[in-house]
């Protein structure tokens, strides 16, 4: 690629949008489906599963997970995630990305069932079970982040890429509705089998014996969508970028992409790639050296800060607005309600936000990605959710009072809209464009070249810095929420500072994260390898 443009990069590059490209987003979307289905599934069903296991006879409150034991239901899963981040990304880099991705989606099928198969003889191993299964579950999904956005932008050409990336990450949107949605199903199913009293009438009836069947239910139907794609995802050949740039076998390469993406390549014009990446003009450098710090140190700064404080705001208010619709009085008190009865209530509280907020954000960036560009949408959608945030921490007071709920809701459900048409998509799509296919370094003795393979990897390092603000925020925001009251915190808590300090400390976490947005380039319109900067001659 000296001087000139490669032909197989160049005719990726200028690929007419084909079907494949369409079967590609619905393959790959369908694990971040089952990812956020697997990830946001269990917020649903924790109210349950405490009344099922830690109800205390004669307790005038329904039964609830103990401090340690909530924290470590809800955030396991991310604790995974993180490694699994990390692990695939090195090992996609490493071996391929088809020869990973099928392994990831294995391990979310068994995972998703064994979670639901998580049975013994006492409260503590049956969470210690459900634990171990949905950490290595989270494993799985972790794997899925930077494969799938790799995959879709080395197949994409330059001018759909980032709506292709943008549509397989808004599959999250549909997961998420779907898990509300099968939630109140099972629900009214069973409810309309076992009607049970509310448990301020009769705490022992208010949980029936065939709700221990419900939860388990919801968490197993996570495996049904990844089972239904795994035969495409196995179909689905290396991606050319990969196969021509770091497995150097160009013909492949080709052959692969003239079968599926309709492009005439020659073997000819596919063997120029090898020449070109064998030039003076590559890169010779490592990942951890002084010209990879100067060309993507920043970058790669920007990436990985913004998508942890962007999960902080984004994760605490998902797992636990559960928590926060029965603060400010939208859902009915606990024991009003028989066990199924508030599951049903919380399910379609989080389905709604889905809808009106969630998914349409998701769907919003897929639009408008390519004509406002990936910085503008993710420095408005921070700026947006601050503002938002602010919106509803000053005037919490008048939020909480009786009949202002239905505003809070609506202003709730924007700060959703805009992390997805923001922040929470983009940071998953910048990642996957501006960082190399590969870096060509040598032995410190100056012996050999050889190449370092960095995409995946370096999105991957960034998905795991977003993992971290999960895990704060799923671990924090369960504490940081209860009351400053002592009479007010759920059973076994200590004083918190309260949801209305909590959204003020998210909110600064947004404007946190629109400041460090100016680290990020803008990809809009330029190649992976013009945004990588893989053809610039170093500095050396």
């Amino acid at each position: 690629m000296a001087g000139d443009q490669v032909h197989v990069l160049s005719a990726l590059d200028g690929a007419k949008t084909q079907w494949y490209h369409f079967t590609a987003i619905v393959v790959a979307g369908m694990g971040f489906f089952t990812d956020a289905y697997d990830l946001f599934c269990i917020s649903l069903v924790t109210k349950l599963i405490g009344r099922v296991y830690y109800t205390v006879p004669g307790s005038p409150h329904p039964g609830s997970l103990p401090p340690t034991v909530a924290a470590a239901v809800n955030g396991v899963a991310f604790v995974g995630t993180l490694s699994g981040q990390l692990f695939f990304g090195w090992l996609g880099d490493k071996v391929g990305r088809k020869s990973v991705y099928g392994m990831t989606l294995l391990l979310m099928i068994i995972c998703s069932v064994a979670s639901g198969l998580s049975f013994s003889h006492t409260p503590t191993t049956v969470m210690a079970t459900l634990c171990f299964f949905r950490f290595w579950l989270g494993f799985g999904i972790g794997g899925d982040y930077p494969l799938s956005a790799t995959i879709m932008s080395e197949y994409a050409n330059k001018r759909t890429r980032g709506a292709f990336i943008a549509a397989v990450f808004a599959m999250q949107g549909f997961g998420i509705l779907a898990g509300g949605a099968v939630a109140i199903g099972v629900t009214a199913l069973f409810k309309n089998r076992s009607p049970a009293p509310p448990y301020a009438v009769n705490p022992a009836a208010s949980t029936p014996a065939q709700a221990d069947y419900v939860w388990r239910i919801v968490l197993m139907l996570g495996a049904l969508p990844a089972a239904l794609t795994f035969y495409w995802r196995m179909k689905m050949p290396e991606t050319a970028r990969y196969t021509a740039l770091i497995a150097k076998n160009a013909e492949r390469a080709a052959a692969d992409m003239s079968k599926v993406l309709q492009v005439e390549i020659t073997k000819e014009q596919a063997g120029d790639l090898e020449v070109a990446h064998k030039s003076p003009a590559s890169p010779s450098f490592g990942l951890f050296s002084g010209e990879f710090v100067r060309r993507h140190g920043l970058h790669l700064v920007g990436t990985a800060s913004t998508w942890l404080l962007l999960d902080v705001a984004y994760y605490s208010q998902n797992l636990f607005q559960k928590d926060i619709f029965s603060a400010i009085g939208w859902i009915p008190p606990a024991a009003s309600m028989s066990a199924l009865d508030e599951l049903y209530h919380i399910a379609r509280a989080q389905t709604l936000i889905a809808l009106c907020g969630t998914v349409p954000g998701y769907w919003f960036t897929v639009a408008f990605i390519h004509s406002v560009g990936r910085f503008k949408i993710q420095a408005m959608g921070f700026f947006m959710m601050t503002g938002f945030m602010l919106g509803l921490a000053v005037p919490y007071d008048y939020w909480t009072g009786q009949g202002h709920q239905a505003g809070f809701v609506a202003m709730y459900a924007l700060t959703f809209f805009f992390a997805n048409f923001g922040p929470n998509a983009t940071t998953f799509i910048v990642p996957a464009e501006i960082y190399p296919a590969r870096l060509r370094a040598t032995e410190p003795n100056g012996a050999k070249a050889y190449f370092e393979r960095l995409r995946a990897t370096c999105h991957g390092i960034s998905a795991a810095s977003g993992k971290v603000g999960a895990i704060i925020g799923s671990f924090g925001f369960l504490y940081l929420a209860q009351s400053p009251d002592p009479a007010k915190t759920a059973h076994g808590y200590l004083p918190g500072i309260g949801v209305r300090n909590s959204l003020f400390v998210l909110a600064g976490c947004s404007l946190m994260g629109f400041m460090l947005t100016f680290l990020v380039p803008e990809p809009k319109g330029k190649s992976l390898e013009e945004m990588s900067r893989e053809t610039e001659p170093d500095k050396c």
